[in-house]
């Protein structure tokens, strides 16, 4: 997912203090990428999975407060243009709630609304005090890294992760109430669909294609039904 062109780039997670956790985690005999200590950015590290994933260890703001050890914090895709890809992921129900611009690239932090704290204008915050509401949430967060300049390029266009030889990322999904009525709503965006929720053998679920071309499936709040009878 890190070579040329490709557009998964990692998965998250945070902890409260993350030297503690990459020593547990080589202890378990886990190698890294970067541990805490390297590099310019201390305290902030990157694992690698059985598969050659990269798993960002990032710390919390607020030590206990989550009680979990662990928890999934990020998913991360580059973007070809952020002016097509937020409104899209916006209509899927998120609020950018950080970005940061970094000169040749901006990262945008997006998160779904059981993660959104009601009142708070995140547009209005400080870098300092979205870093830190961002650190301490527990439901995952959708990480979007644009390269400057992509976007004015036509030609240009990430690998998705399912291309043949280089699978490896697969997708993202959202839980909906409604299958059919969320895919009209996307519809009407314009970047159409991998499988329609009547298409194939599975009904009642989609993979809708986002503005980079990253297949998003639509699901069913609760799973879907197949009609099963439950034996006593």
């Amino acid at each position: 997912g890190n070579e040329e062109k490709d557009g998964f780039g990692h998965i998250a997670f945070n902890t409260d203090d993350v030297y503690a956790a990459c020593e547990k985690l080589e202890a378990a005999g886990v190698t890294f990428k970067k541990k805490p200590d390297e590099g310019r950015m201390k305290g902030l590290a990157f694992a690698y999975d059985p598969d050659g994933y990269w798993v960002e260890i990032v710390k919390r703001a607020t030590p206990g407060k989550i009680p979990n050890y662990f928890n999934f914090s990020q998913t991360m895709l580059r973007i070809k243009d952020p002016k097509k890809s937020i409104p899209f992921y916006e209509a899927m129900g998120m609020t950018v709630v950080r970005a940061k611009d970094y000169g040749d690239f901006s990262n945008y932090f997006l998160a779904s609304s059981s993660n959104v704290e009601e009142g708070v204008e995140y547009t209005s915050l400080s870098n300092d005090d979205s870093k830190e509401k961002l650190s301490d949430m527990f439901g995952p967060i959708l990480e979007l890294t644009h390269n400057h300049g992509t976007e004015d390029d036509d030609d240009f266009k990430h690998y998705s992760g399912n291309e043949e030889g280089r699978e490896g990322f697969g997708h993202i999904g959202f839980l909906v109430d409604d299958v059919y009525k969320a895919c009209d709503g996307i519809r009407e965006m314009g970047y159409g669909f991998k499988k329609e929720p009547d298409g194939g053998s599975m009904k009642g679920l989609a993979f809708a294609w986002d503005p980079d071309g990253y297949p998003v499936e639509i699901i069913h709040r609760g799973g879907i039904e197949f009609g099963d009878k439950r034996v006593e």
